[in-house]
């Protein structure tokens, strides 16, 4: 027997900011290790530790993965357990509903040297201030591309078979569920597939899919309808008792990219850049929206307004992620700082004592 590895976002540098879908991935959990502490303090370093600890003992794990550090996770989650460790620093504060009962801070900070920090307080608050210029300026400009991606989709959506759309979507959901239903409260969990990081678009479809039997891979322009036939799949799945993992866009959280209904060993995603694959099992399956609903030769009608908004969308996204990689590039500078300050050993230390609270806590279920 081997453990289940899975890889995904629960935060995103998107178009409408850090965008955070944290409540919803630690929703259900018994135990959570919030960690605390700044940057360069072993977060990270500690919950992959404990993720490959768990990894080797069998067990379900569940990384996430930070948007804004390719080499870096936020979070590791295991499932069966209901147990999580998460940064809980900026930007994705976590409250505590259930302190001491379901949630324990875990303090990183009590490893530090507080005088060797205070010897380059202003070289890190001038970072700190750099760091937030960063972001912003990656967010103003998401927001920017994103205006352009709807300049792309207005072209579309005018030329659209809403009704054809609508009828595509109905049978993909009765070929989904067919007359099936369970009685059950279903368990709907909102997480992101990939997320615009410092090293450019970056997914975990594949992972995510791994063992699944069937995928559907949706096939279209921007507009043409791909979001909202995933809304409405996760609702009739929701409203039949089946349990959905619904995968939110990276770029803009508003609009989906993947639903995936483990119940029935089945996913479906938008398959299109800046997360383009193309079938390699015999039972993948692709769904064309443009062939389907979309008036022939829009393509070719409208390629010059095509060209001159995609054009402004794919720069103003290589704008924002360089400021993203700008924003890391000092993150470093910071971490430097702090790393310089820590004593690891206990690091290490702390790391064994959440390890033996979780077993602990596993042994007493």
């Amino acid at each position: 027997m081997t453990s289940t590895v899975r890889h995904y976002y629960a935060g995103g540098n998107t178009a409408k900011g850090f965008y955070s879908l944290y409540d919803s991935v630690l929703e259900g959990l018994d135990r959570i290790y919030i960690l605390k502490g700044g940057p360069g303090t072993g977060k990270s370093s500690l919950m992959k530790k404990i993720g490959r600890l768990m990894e080797g003992k069998k067990l379900d794990v569940e990384y996430l993965h930070c948007a804004s550090d390719n080499n870096s996770i936020d979070g590791v989650i295991l499932p069966e357990w209901k147990i999580g460790i998460v940064d809980g620093t900026a930007p994705h504060v976590i409250e505590p509903k259930a302190p001491g009962v379901i949630e324990e801070y875990v303090n990183l900070g009590v490893a530090w040297d507080s005088s060797k920090l205070v010897e380059h307080k202003d070289e890190i608050l001038a970072l700190n201030q750099k760091i937030s210029e960063k972001f912003n300026k990656a967010y103003d400009t998401f927001a920017a591309s994103l205006r352009a991606h709807d300049d792309i989709e207005e072209i579309y959506i005018s030329n659209m078979d809403f009704s054809k759309a609508n009828q595509l979507t109905e049978n993909i959901i009765s070929r989904f569920y067919e007359e099936q239903s369970l009685e059950k409260v279903p368990n709907i969990q909102h997480r992101f597939l990939g997320a615009a990081t410092p090293d450019g678009a970056v997914d975990f479809i594949q992972n995510l899919t791994a063992d699944i039997e069937k995928r559907y891979f949706i096939k279209g322009r921007a507009g043409s309808g791909k979001s909202t036939m995933l809304k409405k799949i996760v609702t009739a799945g929701e409203e039949r008792g089946f349990d959905v993992e619904v995968y939110h866009c990276g770029f803009d959280p508003n609009s989906l990219d993947m639903v995936i209904l483990r119940e029935l060993g089945i996913a479906i995603f938008d398959s299109t850049a800046p997360h383009e694959y193309f079938p390699d099992r015999e039972t993948d399956e692709v769904i064309d929206m443009y062939e389907t609903c979309i008036t022939p030769g829009t393509d070719e009608k409208y390629a010059a307004d095509i060209e001159r908004t995609t054009k402004a969308y794919k720069d103003k996204m290589k704008e924002a992620i360089s400021y993203l990689a700008e924003a890391k590039q000092l993150r470093d500078q910071l971490e430097a700082y702090y790393i310089e300050a820590m004593d690891f050993n206990k690091v290490i230390q702390i790391t064994r004592e959440i390890m033996n609270k979780i077993e602990l806590f596993i042994s007493d279920k």
